[in-house]
């Protein structure tokens, strides 16, 4: 580019600052100069152009069911303890309901201002387009700083089109893809383990925007911004390894104090770890395959952005590769996850068991010293199980991956048991730790002496009167679709 186009097309945007210029040139060569413009974070704005995705985007508000994964397995409310997925953990639902879900889970409490609730702002970052809009406006300190609660009326509009396209490009307009990482931190994240985006091809590049969200990852330094730890790897020893280096926890059990980690949604670390992966079978390719307009005479084809389960749309998905029966592979995938499950509760058993006998050890009068080496095989153990189950649909991405996880899980929580019996007989104590009744969601957060029915009628409150205000303002602002 000379340098009298550059400066033509600067003081272009200068003059059109207003318009909808969005994160372009991720296709540029990386010497260009890219001016910064507005998000547009509305995805209805896009809906006549794209009629199809839009569509099809909007059939992920089909999965209206919520499914309370603490109702099922209560265990997990032990595991969790004085964190807050012990209040409330639901099973996903579809891309519609993404802000929707973060404003009503007790997770995040009931602020009444801009600073107060016990999360902070990163909490959003997989939650909508706005996020991409106000990193783009303020930077990643200005978006990042702040609890929780300053982004409710700045982060609106649930996860759509600006999140994975580069919107105000000129292949968008065309009808091309126009893929982009609208986070920053997710392009570096890429770029640490050797895949920068603007160099890979589309399978990767396709993968990767799924990869800014369906991952794992934590809050970094004073800001708590969202960080990938992916800088020795993506396995879970790698990212274990990595955080113990640094010291990082998520959060202090409530019954055996030990400093825990917390896995996110490690879909693309175990995705890419799994036979799908390592074969270039990529993730629009099972969940957003190629289909047909069936009501255009023309038999426009399209990509599906009904992210959903490739069963339900088998013969566009599973059926390009493979030659057996849905309901054979149906049947192998069930196999598979009734195994993970099957070892995921027995390593939920055993840790339930460990964080009790680790506070009967702390009331025996224990030290740090002699609980150090028993902390860390809980926290590696719970971290290892964590990670397998956190991971949705790991039986279809890894299931070897997953069970060989829960495997050293069972390992190392056994190792922390077998420890802890020593030291409860040193103690004098070698009878049976008790363990309360944790038979259901309700008696075992009884049992943590959580006060359940106070967060529900606080969060009632919540979203009866400050959500309201928060989409007010933002219609006001202009920031939602009229």
């Amino acid at each position: 580019m000379s340098s009298h186009n550059r400066q033509t097309r600067l003081g272009l945007a200068a003059l059109l600052l207003t318009t909808c210029l969005g994160a372009s040139g991720l296709a540029q060569a990386a010497d260009e100069a890219q001016p910064k413009g507005k998000i547009e974070a509305r995805s209805e704005l896009f809906a006549k152009d794209h009629a199809d995705q839009f569509s099809s985007w909007k059939g992920t508000s089909e999965s209206k069911e919520r499914t309370d994964a603490l109702a099922d397995d209560p265990q997990m409310v032990v595991l969790w303890a004085g964190y807050p997925f012990s209040k409330d953990y639901n099973k996903p639902r579809g891309h519609f309901y993404a802000l929707t879900d973060v404003r009503e889970t007790l997770r995040t409490g009931a602020p009444k201002t801009a600073e107060d609730g016990p999360l902070p702002m990163a909490c959003w970052s997989c939650k909508g387009p706005d996020v991409a809009r106000v990193i783009n406006e303020k930077g990643e300190d200005g978006y990042f700083k702040g609890m929780w609660a300053k982004g409710g009326p700045e982060i609106v509009n649930t996860i759509g089109c600006a999140d994975c396209h580069d919107t105000a490009s000129k292949e968008f307009k065309e009808g091309k893809p126009a893929l982009h990482l609208s986070r920053p931190y997710a392009d570096r994240a890429m770029t640490a383990i050797g895949k920068p985006f603007k160099e890979q091809g589309r399978f990767d590049q396709q993968s990767q925007v799924c990869g800014q969200c369906h991952v794992e990852y934590y809050f970094s330094g004073p800001t708590k911004a969202v960080k990938f730890p992916w800088d020795k790897g993506t396995t879970v020893e790698q990212m274990e390894d990595y955080y113990d280096e640094i010291g990082f926890a998520d959060w202090t059990h409530a019954l055996s104090k030990t400093p825990m980690l917390k896995a996110q949604h490690p879909e693309y670390e175990t995705w890419r770890a799994g036979i799908h992966g390592q074969n270039n079978v990529a993730c629009v390719d099972c969940h957003m395959p190629k289909v047909q307009n069936e009501q255009n005479e023309q038999g426009k084809v399209y990509t599906d952005h009904k992210v959903g389960n490739p069963f339900d749309r088998f013969d566009q998905t599973c059926r390009n590769c493979h030659t057996q029966s849905k309901e054979m592979l149906q049947g192998i995938v069930q196999q598979r996850k009734d195994a993970v499950t099957e070892i995921k509760l027995k390593v939920e058993k055993q840790l339930v068991h460990a964080h009790f006998e680790a506070k009967a050890a702390w009331d025996a009068g224990a030290t740090e010293a002699e609980m150090k080496d028993i902390q860390q095989d809980i926290r590696h153990a719970q971290w290892r199980w964590d990670f397998s189950i956190a991971s949705h649909g790991v039986q279809m991405h890894a299931p070897e991956v997953a069970l060989r996880m829960l495997g050293t899980a069972l390992d190392k929580a056994a190792d922390a048991r077998t420890k802890l019996a020593r030291l409860l007989a040193a103690k004098g104590i070698s009878h049976e730790i008790a363990i309360p009744d944790i038979s259901s969601k309700e008696k075992a957060q009884a049992a943590l002496g959580m006060d359940m029915k106070q967060m529900n009628s606080d969060k009632a409150q919540f979203l009866k009167t400050t959500v309201p205000a928060w989409d007010a303002e933002a219609k006001a602002a202009g920031r939602l679709a009229q």
